[in-house]
């Protein structure tokens, strides 16, 4: 009777171990069979090639049909962006000259012996149109970056040579009020795109010397393991904390700058820019103590 029993047991263990053992091996060729459909439809070669009722037959149907519907999507929205890429260019380029007629036209009035109050519409009408100008600009950018027609490429670069760059091209702004502007000259290296970054960072440095009536503007350079930051500083009047994460909006103009010329774009396209780059800005203010902006680049793997 125990011979049974054993002879019994040994059936069921031996059984149990052959149903896993079949198991598994049926699972690993459907993993392998689901990582090659995958893999074909990573690089474009993906074809049906069961034609029965098994669920693998109905997942290679409904993964043609996704890769169908994708690549019908990709074409469309290819030509979405053509679409959009024409427009911009044709709104660019036929609002480039009555601009620039109303800024030459307005000069030439100026120029005229005008009465006071005709002189100060004149005024008015040059730094409208200024304005305009820098708007379309300014949304042109915004417009090729969001669609994606405006592509970046990161490489290693030093800082130094573009940040001394930004000096020279802010240095007299910054004197005409009496600001002290400094750059650190230490050299550091990170990867970004050297014309795009520069933008976003002129746009900080507008700001700083725009928004500081006395005291320093400074940019300082900091390394750390994954991220090199710029940091530029100022000495003026500061940002609530209420309001510190509402301006980088879209069109967005701090509370009592109203007066101050630009559209409210800057930190926006600026924080953009920075993003798409792999990188981010954080703000550091408060009101009457300044602000400082820091921008986080990727850093060159293994150089700190």
């Amino acid at each position: 009777m125990n011979k049974w029993i054993l002879l019994f047991s040994a059936f069921c263990v031996t059984a149990s171990a052959m149903a896993v053992f079949i198991h598994s091996y049926h699972t690993e060729k459907i993993m392998e069979q689901m990582e090659k459909m995958l893999d074909d439809a990573i690089d474009g070669s993906f074809r049906e090639k069961y034609f029965d009722e098994t669920r693998l037959s109905r997942l290679e149907s409904k993964l043609a049909h996704y890769l169908a519907a994708n690549e019908v999507s990709a074409k469309n929205l290819a030509e979405e962006k053509e679409k959009i890429k024409t427009l911009i260019s044709d709104i660019s380029h036929q609002t480039r000259t009555p601009i620039s007629n109303l800024l030459l036209y307005s000069e030439l009035l100026l120029e005229e012996s005008l009465p006071k109050e005709a002189g100060k519409s004149v005024i008015l009408i040059r730094n409208q149109a200024e304005k305009l100008g820098f708007l379309i600009t300014s949304l042109v950018k915004l417009s090729r970056l969001e669609t994606g027609i405006l592509q970046f490429s990161p490489k290693p670069n030093s800082l130094k040579d573009m940040l001394l760059h930004i000096q020279g091209q802010y240095g007299t702004a910054a004197e005409e009020k009496g600001l002290d502007f400094t750059v650190c000259s230490e050299d550091a290296w990170a990867v970004f795109d050297r014309k795009w970054t520069e933008e976003a960072l002129l746009n900080l440095v507008d700001n700083a010397i725009k928004y500081t009536e006395t005291g320093s503007v400074c940019i300082m350079v900091k390394t750390y393991e994954l991220f090199t930051c710029i940091e530029v500083k100022d000495t003026g009047k500061g940002i609530p904390e209420w309001e510190q994460a509402k301006i980088f909006g879209r069109f967005y103009r701090e509370a009592g700058t109203k007066e101050e010329k630009g559209v409210g774009i800057g930190l926006f396209l600026a924080r953009q820019i920075i993003s798409s780059q792999g990188g981010y800005i954080k703000v550091s203010s408060a009101p009457g103590k300044g602000s400082v902006f820091s921008v986080y680049l990727p850093a060159l793997a293994g150089r700190i």
